[in-house]
């Protein structure tokens, strides 16, 4: 055979980049995910229609840069499976999820959001982020009992959802999306009891559980994620609706990883 007549070399298929969290992918999530990474510059489109260069934004989601023109960042795929993993793998509302984000994201302000500070007196003991579990996740404590000032907290319905979303935020973006992916909330109501609860809280409780459920997909550690410090049996059906919200899981395939264990602050898991 003349070299004319030889046949074209075969392009080289470069390899999918890895990490940890990817090797542990099922065939089915990496078809999944390579889908839906094809699809981002429609994606970005759809989210920032007023960017005539949104098909090639570079967009930042939990401190992740996902470049729709590169493909050698193996945290990308990470943070693209938790879209199809909460939508049971389909791509077509994974798709319209990660859309949804994308443009909540940007009418939030999380950018901005995360510079802003709130009164010290009023947030400064309700919500922190303090050391790591066995795993290396970050653990977000949130206390509701104590000295905490609840009518101030949630008085500003719009301030405190902010303040909680940063602390969310903050919480994600120690995460390195490469051993770690999620993130462990615990909770501590100590001398709460169901009175607590005023309308205004209750509201609070809801629109974060929107919020979460809606644009934090898959970040609660699977299994016994929810800890729950010295709560009361009254206490229960606050424990019930605060928990699906404060977590980001809502869908009923999730919520059978949420555990709730009763407590001491020395018995948390570290």
């Amino acid at each position: 055979m003349s070299a004319e007549e030889a046949p074209a070399p075969t392009p080289a298929v470069e390899p999918e980049p890895q990490n940890a969290l990817t090797q542990k992918f099922t065939e089915k999530e990496w078809a999944a995910v390579k889908e839906l990474r094809t699809a981002l510059p429609l994606i970005f489109e759809e989210a920032f229609p007023n960017n005539p260069d949104a098909r090639f934004r570079v967009v930042d989601l939990w401190g992740v840069k996902i470049d729709p023109g590169r493909v050698d960042d193996a945290r990308v795929s990470v943070v693209l499976a938790k879209f199809v993993r909460a939508t049971d793998l389909n791509v077509q509302k994974a798709t319209e999820r990660l859309i949804a984000t994308l443009k909540w994201r940007e009418e939030f302000n999380i950018e901005g959001l995360l510079t802003e500070t709130f009164p010290e007196d009023i947030f400064g003991n309700i919500g922190y982020i303090f050391g790591r579990d066995k795993e290396g996740r970050p653990l977000t404590y949130n206390v509701y009992g104590g000295d905490v000032k609840l009518e101030e907290v949630f008085k500003d319905l719009e301030r405190f959802l902010r303040w909680r979303v940063q602390l969310m935020e903050r919480a994600m973006r120690q995460l390195d999306f490469e051993k770690a992916d999620s993130t462990v909330q615990v909770h501590d109501y100590a001398g709460v009891s169901s009175s607590s609860r005023t309308e205004q809280s209750k509201k609070a409780a809801a629109e974060a559980t929107r919020i979460f459920g809606e644009h934090y997909p898959e970040c609660l550690v699977r299994g016994s994620v929810y800890y729950c410090i010295d709560i009361t049996s009254s206490f229960s059906s606050m424990f019930r609706h605060s928990s699906l919200g404060s977590t980001g899981c809502s869908s009923p395939s999730c919520r059978p990883r949420l555990s709730r264990n009763s407590m001491s602050s020395d018995q948390v898991p570290k």
